[in-house]
């Protein structure tokens, strides 16, 4: 069997071999999709240069026929990844397989064979790609100690950290109905928001709208209720990873995170990117879990695992550009805000999902945990605008004299990622987009009917 992860692989789809593309033949994530103006039912589909390969016609055409017999075949005719999460990972690591040696040039499939793989191509560009899975639940962890240290000395500046943070992975629950596609607009919520000079909490379009640039992770077969994971059978459990945009109303958040945590300044909407870059295909890209400093707390037994300190983070590049409506007016570039890593991050996925079900809580197929914040040590790493504009207090300057606080109307988010290094194939998760789009207005007594929208442009606190 050829390694699907070996670098010497060749497709015979041209644009995989393009050197900027994020998706090789060594990646090929999954997604769902269908044919963009039509009623097709959504299926799955896996990316491959700048198309998507229809598993489930691929099936049809007898190019998977080995799986033919298997679960795999008719988990591929879903419209979501749901039931092929269920199956597991030796059907998720048999079907990347048999997907690889369709593509790969001078393989096994003859050329006949190829060219029924090319009759089931779609272009990227033609294709209309929704939510990878139907996510269940969806739990936002905190895992980034860069991160949690900058927000929290902000507010606590002789202790930015609270006790429990090195001892157990900080998460809440999320709101899965507002998760939506890449591409898909935000509009700006409102809310309830008291500023220090206030004496009473005002309603209103959020002033301090914030991105957060986070990894998901898909689970798998899950657990039942009642019962534990051990963190060396997490992994087991984890189908993949993707980009994620937390977006945050800092001034609803600051307002009514106490005592309880996020609420409706994360509920408003969440995006997702199409394409879930597996734990197979990041197998290259293994490292050591990120030190602990001196004198931080060793991992409590059922969160520590040798196996997982030693090759349980991965090596992912991630980014954050922004395109402002005037950019692209002018016809100008996004510019990066911020690049990090989320090898710097303090607890692993494994841990996270491990912590996740300690309590005997019910994880479930499609399940999604956010990382939290990818932040890392150095200035120019911080994951959000938040800390990077030091609360508002210190704008972000930007190209054409416009700068920013935090977000306006109009202001589109772009976050990348990739992973590189010698030796193997640099492979990428594509994109993660959203544009702010204005705030609804409220009737004058306070009700939800739309009569208008009220722009905002954020000001510098």
């Amino acid at each position: 069997m050829i390694d699907p992860n070996d670098p010497t692989l060749v497709s015979w789809v041209e644009s995989a071999h393009d050197p900027a593309t994020d998706f090789p033949i060594q990646n090929l994530p999954f997604g769902v999709f269908r044919r963009a103006g039509t009623d097709e039912m959504p299926r799955v589909g896996v990316a491959i240069g700048d198309q998507v390969l229809d598993v489930c016609a691929a099936l049809t055409e007898g190019l998977l026929d080995d799986l033919r017999e298997s679960p795999v075949a008719l988990s591929c005719a879903s419209p979501t990844l749901n039931p092929l999460l269920a199956l597991g990972r030796p059907h998720w690591t048999a079907l990347r397989q048999r997907v690889s040696r369709v593509l790969q040039a001078g393989a096994s499939p003859t050329r006949y064979d190829r060219e029924r793989a090319a009759r089931i191509l779609v272009p990227q560009a033609e294709a209309e790609l929704f939510l990878p899975a139907e996510v269940g639940d969806y739990t936002d962890f905190y895992a980034s100690v860069h991160h949690a240290t900058n927000v929290g000395r902000l507010f606590r500046p002789d202790e930015p950290l609270l006790p429990n943070y090195k001892w157990v992975p900080i998460g809440y629950h999320g709101r899965a109905s507002s998760l939506v596609v890449s591409g898909t607009p935000v509009r700006r919520p409102s809310g309830q928001r008291k500023g220090p000079a206030d004496a009473v909490p005002h309603v209103g379009p959020s002033r301090s709208l914030d991105y957060e640039l986070e990894l998901g992770a898909l689970v798998g077969p899950g657990n039942a209720l009642g019962t534990r994971i051990p963190i060396d059978e997490a992994e087991a459990h984890l189908f993949g990873l993707v980009l994620l945009n937390d977006w945050s109303a800092r001034d609803l958040q600051a307002w009514e995170y106490q005592p309880l945590g996020p609420f409706l300044a994360k509920s408003f909407a969440t995006t997702v990117s199409p394409w879930v870059v597996t734990l197979d295909a990041l197998e290259p890209f293994r490292v050591p879990a990120a030190p602990r400093a001196p004198g931080d707390p060793s991992p409590l037994p059922y969160l520590s695992s040798v196996v997982d300190q030693a090759r349980g983070a991965f090596d992912v590049t991630v980014e954050v550009w922004l395109a402002t409506a005037r950019m692209r007016e002018a016809g100008a570039a996004p510019v990066r805000l911020s690049r990090g890593s989320f090898r710097d991050m303090y607890w692993t996925v494994a841990q996270l999902l491990a912590h996740h079900a300690s309590n005997g809580c019910n994880l479930r197929p499609g399940d999604l945990l956010g990382s939290g914040t990818i932040s890392g040590p150095e200035p120019g790493s911080r994951g959000c605008l938040l800390e990077l504009t030091t609360r508002g207090a210190e704008p972000v300057a930007l190209p054409g004299g416009e700068t920013r606080a935090f977000l306006e109307d109009g202001d589109e988010v772009i976050l990348r990622a990739h992973c590189a290094r010698e030796g193997a194939a640099r492979i990428g998760f594509g994109e993660c987009r959203g544009v702010v789009v204005a705030a609804e207005r409220l009737t004058p007594s306070g009700g939800q009917r739309v009569v208008g929208q009220e722009r905002v442009a954020a000001p510098g606190a």
